[in-house]
């Protein structure tokens, strides 16, 4: 709430003309973690050090070849439908959420199943709209979250929309999967990330049993930001939409994205939501007022992908499997230690060293820093754990990464 205050301070300051200047009116500082992190690689590299990139949260290289062929098709097509604005359907493709949603899964379980469907520019612009699709702009009320470690975004969001926000507990004592009576009384909405950025946890149908009881009883809505479904390599892995369907009187949603699953589609912005058809209005109501839809070409690309090129995804899958697999050997031979066994998508989180180099690790920046003055090697710092991706080709840089790590000489 401090930075709510300081806001609103230089606001007023402003207002008075105490302040007359025109300066920014944010308060100093927020700089994007990963803006800095790549401010630092880029300074390394001017010094004529190699980087050892373990840092890049996105797949490398280009979308699938038949997620482009039929994206291509598409947008040459003359149909003002395809071209116009989508805002909350898909005009081309009325039923695209539904299709898209469903192509997740092994068996149609949703089907004839009491839920709503939303086309979504991606995950991460909708984010900010989940705390609003359930009144925040109207009265205070508690948001949990899965940020730390994790990806900021809900909790960014919470703060510039003035709504208290608290981490739920999440260490390598509970797997990284928070417990129902970590839940806070007075908590009006659960914002959750399975499988889990940056630690790479899944959830399983149990665990979200319990978290889908509590919600229901406490009526709590529950939201999961969920893009690495689909490249789970743990079969235990399991959707919020696999168990909350089940429960009558649940308010929930969650969200799935081509970003990741059709190699790389990041800057495709195409996804969807599902869940009770209370929550998905709500949504659907806060998105039509602020946002026109997606690009239907793209989204007719995506969804031919997942729903018929399912060895190429499922080759995506396992070479990042592979991956993983060859770093924690690496790391794990040379003293690192891993936060979690992860279960899904391309990251690996582990504990912070406490020495290196003969010297004491300050904190999950410093080592991270250092790491990249001295070897190269670039993850990205959550203290106090570090995480190194495999979306690069770990296999080319696997001696690199050796005599790094063992140069570094890691310790606790």
């Amino acid at each position: 709430m401090i930075l709510h205050f300081a806001l609103r301070q230089r606001y007023y300051s402003q207002r008075r003309g105490i302040e007359r200047m025109r300066t920014s009116r944010l308060p100093e500082g927020g700089m994007n973690l990963f803006q800095e992190i790549k401010a630092k690689r880029v300074e390394a590299t001017a010094k004529g050090i190699e980087i050892i990139n373990l840092s890049i949260g996105q797949p490398t290289g280009a979308a699938l070849l038949s997620a482009r062929n039929e994206a291509a098709r598409v947008v040459m097509l003359d149909e003002e439908r395809v071209h116009e604005y989508q805002d909350n359907t898909c005009h081309y493709i009325p039923d695209f959420a539904k299709r898209f949603v469903q192509a997740h899964f092994k068996d149609k379980f949703l089907e004839g199943a009491d839920v709503g469907y939303l086309p979504i520019p991606g995950i991460k612009p909708m984010l900010g709209l989940i705390p609003l699709a359930c009144g925040a702009h109207l009265e205070q009320f508690k948001v949990a979250t899965t940020t730390k470690p994790g990806y900021s975004t809900p909790a960014d969001w919470c703060g510039y929309l003035q709504v208290f926000q608290y981490s739920l507990l999440l260490n390598p004592e509970n797997g990284f999967r928070f417990q129902a009576r970590d839940i806070e009384p007075g908590t009006a909405l659960v914002m959750t990330n399975y499988p889990h950025n940056p630690s790479g946890q899944i959830a399983t149908r149990e665990w979200w049993q319990k978290i889908c009881a509590v919600c229901e009883t406490n009526n709590i809505r529950l939201f999961n930001d969920n893009p690495y479904y689909i490249l789970s390599h743990d079969p235990a892995s399991c959707a919020l939409s696999e168990v909350a369907v089940n429960y009558r009187d649940l308010s929930w949603a969650e969200a799935f994205s081509a970003s990741k699953v059709i190699r790389n589609g990041t800057g495709w912005r195409i996804g969807a939501i599902v869940g009770s058809k209370d929550f998905v209005a709500d949504i659907m109501t806060i998105k039509g007022n602020t946002d026109s839809g997606f690009a239907s070409p793209m989204a007719a690309g995506a969804l031919d992908a997942i729903e018929n090129d399912r060895e190429n995804i499922r080759n995506i899958r396992e070479i990042y499997e592979k991956r993983i697999n060859l770093l924690i050997t690496i790391l794990t031979k040379h003293g690192m230690r891993l936060a979690v066994n992860p279960g899904a998508g391309f990251f690996t989180l582990w504990l912070r060293p406490n020495y290196f180099f003969g010297e004491k690790v300050q904190d999950a920046k410093h080592f991270n820093f250092q790491m990249i003055e001295r070897t190269g090697v670039t993850g990205v710092q959550f203290d106090p754990y570090i995480r190194y991706a495999v979306c690069d080709n770990v296999e080319d840089m696997a001696d690199k990464i050796e005599a790094a790590f063992k140069a570094a000489e890691v310790s606790y």
